[in-house]
């Protein structure tokens, strides 16, 4: 067998025969689709999205920018006139040495390691601490308020991140595909309750609103509340906003738990931490698994193409050589590998088993 291209076009010849299979085949169907203004449907769905969705980068910038800046206004004015009278109380020291000395403070804030106390407490590296990080890392949260400082520690966490975050996707997808089963049933009983009253589209869409009630109630007012009468310095509305930064998986790390002063059984703290984000995040997945299941909810059906893509996989799969779509190999089955294909039918005449027979008939296919 030989592999070779021509004018960007990848042929498949066998030894010895002269026809040419092409690898890849030519999608040849035009759009036969609905149009507007000349381009096809999916298309100008897309172009009208993309534009909203910068519009709406746009418009989160500009309020943003009005709520923020006041305040950080007056940081700026407090924390100068701060520093004015401290330079004022202790004229020993020079404007330079403060300087520097707010410059290794801040350095040492951003890596990690709090000045406060004289950085008495207990280190970022423990194992209750490094847990905590090492879960931020592979569900992508990131926290950043601690980091690797050494090399070697930085190059560790790259490879640990490229292992780490493809294992916990899949942990993630299978612990979803479990809860998705009695999240069926859920759906099933409703069915058999409301279906004779209501749209299967209503049905689904209670169906989903029971599920965000759980991830609301659950995982986002209660750890909440949790949080509140733990943290000193975080109020009720400080909570929520941490459990939903981190549910997901924004991780801006201006609210960390157990990172404040005298934080009793710190470690215990953190492992408990982490285990609620991975079952947050697992609920969370959860909740758009359903929500994307729902067709009419489903933005991302609009801007696909369903008669070419189905007819794309069509052909891909009739390409012959047991080309097979979304594999990403090629597999040649030929008379010699002894590979036969198995095609299950029912059949309904006469001289066939019954409808209710449910052994199905076996035709192989050389």
């Amino acid at each position: 067998m030989v592999v070779y291209s021509s004018y960007g076009s990848v042929y498949i010849q066998s030894v010895g025969n002269s026809e040419k299979i092409p690898l890849y085949p030519k999608a040849t169907k035009t759009y036969e689709g609905t149009k507007i203004l000349g381009v096809c449907r999916s298309s100008c769905y897309f172009s009208m999205y993309l534009g909203f969705y910068l519009t709406f980068l746009f418009c989160g910038a500009l309020i943003f920018s009005i709520l923020e800046a006041p305040g950080e206004n007056a940081l700026r004015i407090n924390l100068e006139t701060a520093r004015q009278k401290f330079l004022a109380a202790y004229p020993v020291v020079t404007d330079q040495a403060l300087e520097d000395l707010i410059s290794e403070i801040v350095k040492a804030n951003n890596r990690g390691v709090s000045a406060i106390r004289n950085a008495t407490g207990e280190p970022n590296w423990s194992f209750g601490q490094s847990l905590f990080f090492s879960s931020t890392v592979v569900t992508t949260i990131g926290y950043g308020h601690v980091t690797p400082l050494s090399r070697t520690g930085k190059i560790f966490c790259i490879l640990y991140a490229m292992v780490g975050i493809p294992m916990t996707l899949v942990l993630l997808s299978a612990l979803v595909e479990r809860l998705l089963i009695p999240t069926i049933w859920l759906l099933q009983w409703l069915n058999s309750r409301l279906g004779h009253l209501y749209q299967p589209f209503n049905i689904r869409i209670l169906h989903l609103l029971i599920i965000v009630a759980i991830l609301v109630g659950f995982f986002l007012l209660v750890p909440a509340a949790a949080f509140a009468s733990i943290e000193p310095e975080w109020d009720y509305l400080d909570s929520f906003y941490y459990c939903f930064i981190s549910l997901t998986t924004i991780g801006l790390g201006d609210y960390i738990p157990g990172d404040s002063a005298d934080q009793p059984y710190r470690p215990l703290y953190k492992i408990i931490t982490t285990c609620y984000l991975f079952l947050g995040i697992t609920v969370m997945m959860l909740t758009l698994a359903v929500f994307y299941d729902i067709p009419q909810l489903n933005l991302g059906l609009l801007f696909t193409t369903n008669e070419d893509t189905s007819s794309e996989k069509v052909r891909l799969a009739s390409a012959g050589l047991g080309l097979q779509y979304g594999a990403g190999t090629f597999s040649p089955q030929n008379d010699e590998n002894g590979h036969r294909q198995v095609v299950r039918v029912r059949s309904r005449r006469d001289d066939s088993p019954s409808p209710e027979d449910p052994t199905p008939k076996d035709i192989r296919l050389p």
